[in-house]
């Protein structure tokens, strides 16, 4: 890239572009080191909710018929709850429930009494304690609504439904942004007016772009370019440290910075470099295959050949397509990171396309691991049966060792 060259002892190891109106990346600035970038999201603030009219399902069932829950009890974790409202036969909105807990529940009681409303022993007023995370497509007036309730995991497993949601709608501040840091930066036109004259200057966002050891674009974020502070660099040599006021939102959680230490290497060649991670290292894994994609040329699709997929490490669904891309095109590739996109990559244009044989070891760790996975469009076959019926309808012959 030719914006990675300067004249100094210290390498770039991040570049601030911008696209312009013919969609060209304009440099703004590049920069030794960032501060900022890997950090937990902002918590949510905490809220209570009262779910009324609540017909319990599954673990909010369970919860309420524990022992010793009977009324008020001790705080009993749902874990995150994705509530649809629905009106009539329409879904027009979903919230998330951040880490809800069950604070006290009785038997409904509807306020006023309402004919089409009746008291039912089998329902329950449940009170929550949850952070709330806002979706502001809400119509002003529903006709006729209810809520629907599901975990929000990857089972999404049906919690039950209640009539109202109270405390859901309402005014909520944004939580403050959290700035980000450019150590040793060197700004160009026109971020370089901003860093002249921060109190005045308001910029747009851009694109931070991470770079490997080798120079290599290996991740993108965005962020704002409103600057806050700058001062002399502590890295010296006529640079600047320069806070932007908002670091941008998803950045990566300080828990898969080893994963991003192990790309900075440059893009993986190892088979099972991403097994030794959890869950979120795997996810960011799949992340940064993302990028790379986009970075390197794109190889013609092909077709045919028998293909040996490693079912080892295969504990979850990061994990299984990790290895799919792994079996299908090499290593730190690129094919898919959930059913829909691998479906799609499927299709061709990612380098491989059927017929072809995919040969699967170890599949009984898979097959365990995800049997209570439900994610395809079925909802009633496991992930893993999902994917291997997939497979089946697009042409692959696979076969399960």
């Amino acid at each position: 890239m030719d914006h990675v060259g300067w004249d100094r002892d210290l390498p770039v190891n991040y570049l601030l572009v911008q696209e312009d109106e013919a969609g060209v990346e304009q440099l703004w600035g590049r920069c030794v080191g960032v501060e900022g970038l890997f950090v937990e999201p902002v918590p949510l603030p905490r809220e209570v909710l009262t779910l009324r009219g609540c017909g319990p399902d599954g673990a909010l069932s369970e919860v309420l018929a524990a022992p010793g829950a009977e009324g008020s009890c001790s705080p009993r974790g749902l874990g995150d709850v994705c509530v649809e409202v629905w009106d009539g036969e329409d879904q027009v909105q979903w919230w998330t429930l951040v880490d809800a807990v069950v604070l006290a529940h009785q038997p409904h009681q509807p306020v006023p009494v309402d004919p089409a409303d009746p008291a039912d022993p089998a329902r329950y007023d449940v009170v929550l304690g949850a952070g709330v995370r806002v979706d502001e497509t809400l119509r002003a007036r529903l006709t006729a609504p209810r809520f629907e309730l599901f975990e929000a995991t990857a089972g999404a497993r049906r919690l039950g439904g209640c009539v109202d949601v109270e405390g859901l709608v309402g005014p909520r501040e944004d939580p403050a942004p959290v700035p980000l840091q450019l150590i040793g930066c060197e700004a160009v036109e026109p971020l370089l007016r901003g860093t002249q004259r921060p109190r005045r200057w308001r910029g747009n966002g851009a694109d931070l772009l991470v770079l490997d050891r080798h120079g290599a674009v290996m991740a993108s974020h965005a962020v704002g370019l409103d600057v806050r502070a700058v001062r002399p660099s502590v890295l010296g040599g006529g640079l600047e440290d320069i806070t932007l006021t908002d670091g941008g939102e998803d950045r990566p959680l300080p828990a898969v910075r080893r994963v991003w230490e192990a790309w900075y290497q440059g893009p993986p060649t190892d088979p099972n470099a991403w097994a030794p991670y959890d869950g979120r290292g795997r996810a960011a894994w799949l992340d940064l295959t993302t990028r790379a994609w986009r970075e390197r040329a794109p190889r013609p699709d092909r077709t045919g050949d028998e293909h040996h997929l490693d079912g080892r490490f295969v504990t979850d669904v990061p994990g299984l397509h990790c290895a799919l891309a792994e079996a299908l095109i090499g290593p730190g590739r690129y094919f898919g990171r959930e059913w829909d996109s691998f479906k799609d990559c499927l299709f061709g244009g990612f380098g491989r396309v059927p017929p072809f044989t995919l040969i699967w070891h170890d599949s009984a760790i898979a097959r365990r691991a995800l049997a209570d996975v439900r994610q395809g469009p079925d909802g009633r076959l496991s992930y893993f049966e999902e994917i291997v019926q997939l497979l089946g309808a697009r042409g692959v012959t696979v076969v399960l060792r």
